[in-house]
């Protein structure tokens, strides 16, 4: 098993900080990099994530209501309506 480098410890200026090469700075501004693309990617599903819960929500509270025969082509009417408005609020 490769062991990771240890960072070498310096004084600069009377304040301790950390050394690196050119080579281990490039990589850890690549890092930086690709957890920012992560963390857009993560806002866009929590977002979705956000938009999903509300949309069972209110399928939940249309479906929970008494049922009868008049109701039902105007549940089915609410319900596809209701996923109209969500997937266009996703796109």
């Amino acid at each position: 098993m490769a062991r990771t480098p240890q960072p070498r410890h310096i004084t600069l200026g009377g304040r301790a900080a950390v050394a690196l090469t050119p080579e281990e700075y490039e990589q850890l501004i690549a890092s930086r990099r690709q957890i920012g693309g992560q963390s857009a990617r993560v806002r866009v599903l929590a977002q979705q994530v956000k938009r999903t819960e509300r949309l069972l929500s209110e399928l939940e509270a249309l479906v929970g209501g008494p049922d009868d025969r008049t109701d039902t082509d105007r549940l089915r009417r609410a319900i596809a309506e209701l996923l109209r408005r969500h997937r266009d609020e996703a796109h």
